[in-house]
């Protein structure tokens, strides 16, 4: 069974996504990031180039010859997603096959369209079963 976690009260959801995607692939996971709207995709590559000065996230295009081989890899497709470990799920729906994912991370803002869409997010996991846990950004420093 899939685990999920939100993490709410996002003050720039694609920093936090950043900083997260740098924890998990720091700590060894494989990382799979779902952004299926282009312009999240280009912007989230860029900011992983750029977000910690004096550290890099290889990550790569889910199309890229080293997908296999890059902890960090993005895609507007899960298909098109070679790992199943971490999936960081910057859209607004529930991803058609997260659950081959041992941990899904929804990252939230705070403006009431993305709370909402959350919400039902929330819902439809809870109603499959999945573990889920609610982290509020801030209660939390560091983030």
């Amino acid at each position: 069974m899939t685990d999920v976690r939100f993490y709410h009260n996002a003050p720039d959801r694609l920093r936090v996504a950043c900083v997260l995607t740098a924890k998990a692939s720091g700590g060894g996971r494989r990382v799979s990031v779902f952004a299926p709207d282009g312009n999240i995709t280009r912007h989230f590559d860029q900011m992983l180039w750029s977000f910690q000065p004096l550290a890099f996230v290889p990550h790569v295009p889910a199309g890229s010859p080293l997908a296999a081989e890059t902890p960090v890899v993005i895609g507007s497709r899960l298909d098109a997603l070679p790992d199943d470990d971490v999936l960081i799920n910057l859209g607004d729906d529930l991803p058609d096959g997260f659950e081959r994912f041992s941990l899904v991370i929804e990252v939230v803002g705070p403006s009431d369209p993305e709370r909402q869409a959350a919400r039902g997010r929330f819902r439809r996991y809870k109603e499959q079963g999945h573990t889920l846990s609610a982290h509020d950004l801030n209660q939390r420093s560091g983030e």
